[in-house]
């Protein structure tokens, strides 16, 4: 049992002058993302652009509230009608917001007269609608 002891203390042994004699491994050198990329050194996500909006910054791409979300169009006129009576501009988008459904696209001047309690006061007047902001252009830049 000794014999078969030392025999694996020397095996040890060379194994670990084996894996020493390797080079060990260097880091490798990695150019700073500020060489690449010289003035757009941040890195935004979208809805932070699209927050700005709100801030009232000049030059930015707007936001625009989207009502609807009903599987069938004669849900819509209804929809219409009850806005109208609040004094809230909206037109028929023909915009793909969600997949699926029939949706209204509200003015700028309309969001700020629905709150949160008026879109909860249609959303149970109306079972199916949903309400989304988004990007009125759409996602990619029109640069």
């Amino acid at each position: 049992m000794r014999w078969l002891f030392l025999l694996l203390l020397v095996l040890n042994g060379f194994y670990y002058v084996w894996h020493q004699q390797e080079a060990p491994l260097r880091a490798k050198d990695v150019t700073p993302l500020s060489l690449y990329r010289g003035s757009q050194q941040d890195i935004r996500l979208l809805s932070e652009t699209t927050g700005e909006v709100r801030e009232g910054q000049a030059g930015r791409r707007q936001q625009c509230l989207f009502l609807g979300g009903f599987s069938r169009q004669e849900s819509i006129p209804a929809l219409q009608q009850r806005l109208a009576e609040m004094g809230v501009d909206v037109k028929s988008s023909t915009r793909d917001v969600s997949g699926a459904g029939y949706w209204l696209s509200v003015s700028p001047q309309g969001q700020r007269l629905l709150g949160d309690v008026q879109l909860q006061n249609l959303s149970n007047e109306f079972n199916e609608l949903k309400h989304k902001i988004m990007l009125c252009e759409g996602v990619a830049p029109t640069e």
